[in-house]
């Protein structure tokens, strides 16, 4: 049961994003740019990085519908993502991709975390500045994002269906679609 009543019966973020408006659009603004909008890392390497910092930070929904994103975006599904979320460093990714996790998993725990050796690695894996750049802004975003849906404990659903369902929906709609 959430710590404060939404008023609505959506769940996790969707249920505050219904809850405060105001705060919804740039928060969905922020969101379509990290994950749709123009860069060379597709939206499914986006989006595993979102499920991939949420899962570290124990967020259940967010893990749940970013995973879902990911699966349905990326060639290996959710074997992959269940791979990856797992332990990306025995996953079936990419050299950079593993590189860029890395760095996201270090920005879970703080950004000082980050080390210079790991920028240089991903460099060193092909990534460029602009991807490491997105990969911090994209685990950063998602610490906060996680923290929203659980410090207000939002409410998530436990049937994988639903998160697949939503998935399409953002694939169709993306993240400013209207909340109902």
């Amino acid at each position: 049961m959430p710590h404060i009543d939404l008023g609505n019966d959506e769940f996790g973020i969707r249920s505050l994003l219904t809850y405060r408006p105001e705060t919804a659009r740039p928060m969905a603004m922020l969101a379509e740019v990290l994950m749709r909008g123009p860069s060379t890392l597709t939206a499914g390497e986006r989006e595993l990085i979102a499920a991939y910092v949420s899962g570290r930070n124990e967020c259940g929904y967010c893990t749940a519908s970013h995973a879902a994103s990911a699966a349905v975006r990326l060639p290996g599904g959710v074997t992959l993502v269940d791979q990856v979320l797992a332990g990306p460093e025995t996953a079936p990714i990419t050299a950079k991709l593993a590189a860029l996790l890395r760095i996201a998993g270090a920005v879970q725990q703080s950004g000082k975390a980050v080390r210079e050796e790991e920028v240089a690695a991903a460099r060193d894996a092909g990534a460029t500045d602009l991807e490491i750049h997105d990969t911090v802004l994209i685990a950063a975003a998602f610490c906060m994002f996680n923290r929203y849906v659980d410090g207000l404990a939002t409410t998530a659903q436990s049937d994988p269906a639903v998160y697949l369902a939503a998935a399409q929906r953002n694939i169709d709609q993306g993240y400013v679609a209207p909340v109902t």
